[in-house]
């Protein structure tokens, strides 16, 4: 396995419903449907959907879902989830009764502001769901990441938006990082994140879109893994707000950045009890970002 295989495998969560993409239920379907079955494939992680969705999302995957190795869904939960909860349950009931096992819950994604509000949601979860739970990152998120992380959750950062004011400083992504490294706490990044490295972009698909300062889903990757291996804060910094492409080096054993190295191993431990995914409402776009810096 290359090294950027290792660091990337299954990591895209696909979210085309959401913005800025905000596709139809229908077209970010047959996407998904079509990047299963890609040269890519390897790289596609789970189908992202609101919880209330659920049975518009049957009724878009009529004739699509397989017989076998099927769709893994992550659902977010908003302002009701008994009810979310619920629905979740009897999706995956009428899909296990067909005993296709063609698509399953097996995430479910909330927010919480505080240690209080975390515990009462887990508590609320059933155990064949693994939550992930998405904290503010402008303050300390210590309290927080250790709350969830002892009722068995897993957290979740946000690292942008559309407005320019969505995304955190390279200095409170760090510290989030730190702060779930030594918690033991595993998490996955959401929205800003389509491209792979840090550089200016535009925000939203419209055009003439405002542009931002944008991370790079491979600084953010390779950042969890270097603090993994003991790195400092000050460094982690440097290496989120990294840009040039020659700077980072992937060879057969693993990856180099500026005299730095991180071997295949710990890139394996990184994606086994750190960094999970990311969501991305392209899929199409990490990829042919990646291939235009020769990376596959």
């Amino acid at each position: 396995m290359s090294a950027i295989h290792a660091l990337l495998r299954d990591s895209i969560d696909y979210a085309g419903l959401f913005p800025p993409a905000g596709l139809g239920m229908s077209e970010a379907v047959a996407n998904y449907a079509s990047y299963r079955t890609g040269p890519h494939a390897w790289a596609l992680g789970r189908f992202v959907v609101p919880a209330g969705r659920l049975v518009e999302l049957e009724q878009a995957t009529e004739g699509l879902l397989p017989p076998s190795n099927g769709w893994r869904i992550a659902a977010l939960l908003a302002s009701d989830p008994t009810r979310e909860l619920e629905a979740i349950g009897e999706f995956n009931c009428r899909h296990a009764a067909e005993g296709a096992g063609a698509a399953a819950v097996d995430v479910v994604e909330a927010k919480a502001d505080s240690a209080e509000a975390a515990e009462r949601l887990l508590a609320r979860i059933p155990g064949y769901l693994q939550p992930y739970i998405e904290i503010p990152v402008s303050s300390d998120p210590a309290p927080l990441a250790a709350a969830v992380g002892r009722a068995g959750g897993r957290l979740k950062v946000r690292t942008g938006g559309v407005t320019a004011d969505a995304f955190p400083s390279a200095a409170d992504l760090a510290r989030f990082l730190r702060t779930a490294v030594q918690a033991g706490v595993p998490f996955k990044a959401t929205a800003g994140l389509h491209h792979p490295l840090r550089a200016e972009y535009r925000l939203t698909y419209e055009p003439g879109s405002a542009c931002g300062t944008m991370f790079g889903f491979l600084n953010l990757f390779l950042a969890t893994a270097f603090v993994s291996a003991g790195m400092d804060d000050a460094a982690v910094e440097r290496l989120l707000e990294e840009r040039d492409r020659p700077a980072l080096r992937f060879d057969p054993g693993g990856v180099e950045w500026r005299g730095r190295r991180i071997d295949l191993e710990t890139l394996r431990r990184t994606r086994e009890s750190g960094i999970i995914s990311f969501g991305s409402c392209s899929f199409t776009e990490p990829i042919a970002d990646l291939q235009s810096l020769d990376l596959l």
